[in-house]
């Protein structure tokens, strides 16, 4: 098991007692939202940029090897994108060997998505990355932090992207 000691050196803030909903907090926490996001996700771009690829292919990656074998309109639907965004994704993930198409075994005429053996190592090895900051976070923040942060997230989704959670966790 990996080590997930908190840092020490972080200071954490939170908005005043029972002003959460003010104008300013809530713009705050929208702040707090982009730099996370931001800082998080850096510690796989590295990795991508040293093949040639950004945040969009490490979606497909993650979502490819959560669910293996969907469907191109499967994982645009997952990704919420279009068929012609995700054309340029696929043709660069092909090009650098990481996932390819089979026919479906029920249904010839389907082209299901899987990671090639050199896609599942590079996914696991941005996973692994991402994953032990999150961890690290977990621990540092405690059991109900990370219930409320689940809660808070599945309330930043409208319900069509809820009931795509939803299904997608239960699969």
């Amino acid at each position: 098991m990996t080590n997930v000691q908190p840092p020490a050196m972080l200071a954490t803030v939170a908005p005043p007692p029972n002003q959460f909903l003010r104008s300013d907090a809530i713009r705050s926490g929208m702040d707090l939202l982009m730099f996370a996001h931001k800082s998080h996700l850096n510690r796989a771009d590295v990795a991508l940029a040293a093949r040639g690829l950004g945040r969009a292919h490490h979606r497909a990656l993650y979502f490819l090897s959560r669910r293996p074998g969907q469907t191109v309109g499967e994982l645009v639907d997952t990704l919420g994108i279009t068929k012609q965004s995700f054309g340029r994704v696929k043709t660069d993930l092909e090009r650098a060997g990481l996932i390819e198409t089979r026919k479906g075994q029920t249904d010839q005429r389907q082209r299901l998505i899987y990671l090639t053996d050199v896609g599942q190592k590079l996914e696991h090895d941005l996973f692994e990355q991402l994953h032990q900051n999150m961890a690290r976070a977990y621990a540092a923040a405690g059991e109900q932090a990370v219930k409320g942060y689940w809660t808070l997230m599945q309330h930043l989704m409208d319900a069509n992207t809820h009931s795509r959670f939803l299904a997608f966790a239960d699969q």
